[in-house]
């Protein structure tokens, strides 16, 4: 049975708790102690799970039946999968969902702010899918919250070129236009606390509560910054110098284009070049400093030079190489 509206949702189900953000989130979720947290994973799944999880439903995704079983008492339902997943994969999920009683989803977005920002969403390819999925969502008849918290930052500065133009290993670095317009950024735990935070709310009753965020997008972040900022950060963690490293410059339409040809050609780094760039234009779509309610969930500021210092030793460690693109 559901809790009553001016109680926090009890049973929170978690698709992709296995993976990076989904781990975070269901790491975030057990230690506020609030909850009773489900993962949903493949009954072939090789994931590693977080520790202390409460519940773990195997299901078969192809299997209409097997998740609706799965989903049955659950409250919230948490979507976290990879870009490469198929594409009917959400709306199983969620037509599942459906069925076995879930009134509340958090769609597979974590990113930027399409509905600020429609053009942004068709230069990525994302934007139109992610639309499309919160008005299912809705024409199911059950509510979505989407998680705004621009790119994730550990993984995007340890990854390569084709990302914030960094390349550790060589020491290089693209730098975008002038390499000064800020967009937002959120480290994995902040995104796991967000959630948590979030759902430790009332459903309704009080203010903040659920309903405030009833088919909108929870906007939260770490830090607003340049590619000129984590260059600075950069520099101080790893000790060296700009002239320690090789730099060059590309225009943001330039790369934009690039990245596109690339994608038609049937190169996935394309993707990664147009997705990237396009937080760094310069009408500043990529910052999202004026949707930010870090302050209405309490979320905690963070240090970027220690957020940096992750992304590198990532790097160091060889983490980045299976993130890559």
């Amino acid at each position: 049975m559901s809790p009553p509206d001016a109680a926090p949702l009890k049973n929170i189900a978690i698709v992709g708790a296995g993976g990076r953000i989904g781990g975070f989130i269901a790491n975030a979720l057990i230690e506020q102690g609030q909850h009773h947290v489900t993962a949903i994973t493949r009954p072939d799944s090789t994931a590693e799970l977080p520790d202390s999880l409460h519940d773990v439903k195997k299901a078969d995704y192809a299997s209409h039946s097997s998740l609706v079983e799965a989903l049955k008492g659950q409250d919230f339902l948490v979507i976290s999968m990879n870009v490469m997943a198929p594409k009917d994969s959400q709306t199983r999920l969620i037509d599942a969902a459906v069925e076995a009683g879930v009134r509340w989803i958090m769609p597979n977005e974590y990113g930027g702010s399409w509905s600020s920002s429609e053009q942004m969403g068709k230069d990525d390819l994302l934007g139109p899918g992610i639309l499309a999925i919160r008005k299912y969502i809705e024409e199911k008849g059950v509510n979505w919250v989407s998680c705004v918290c621009g790119f994730w930052y550990e993984f995007s500065l340890s990854g390569a070129e084709i990302r914030y133009g960094f390349d550790f290993k060589k020491r290089s670095l693209t730098i975008f236009d002038d390499g000064k317009v800020k967009h937002t950024v959120s480290t994995w735990p902040q995104v796991g606390r967000a959630v948590a935070k979030f759902l430790a709310l009332p459903v309704s009753g009080s203010s903040p509560c659920l309903e405030d965020w009833k088919n909108k997008q929870l906007c939260i972040s770490s830090f607003t910054l340049s590619q000129r900022d984590m260059f600075d950060s950069v520099l101080r963690v790893t000790k060296t110098q700009e002239s320690d490293w090789t730099i060059t410059h590309e225009d943001t339409q330039k790369r934009l284009k690039r990245g596109q040809e690339m994608m038609k050609q049937g190169n996935f780094a394309g993707f990664g070049i147009a997705l990237y760039v396009s937080v760094f234009f310069p009408d500043g779509r990529g910052d999202n400093t004026a949707l930010n309610q870090n302050d209405k969930l309490g979320l905690p500021k963070e240090d970027l030079d220690e957020a940096t210092r992750v992304a590198v030793e990532y790097v160091e460690s060889g983490k980045s190489k299976a993130w890559s693109m």
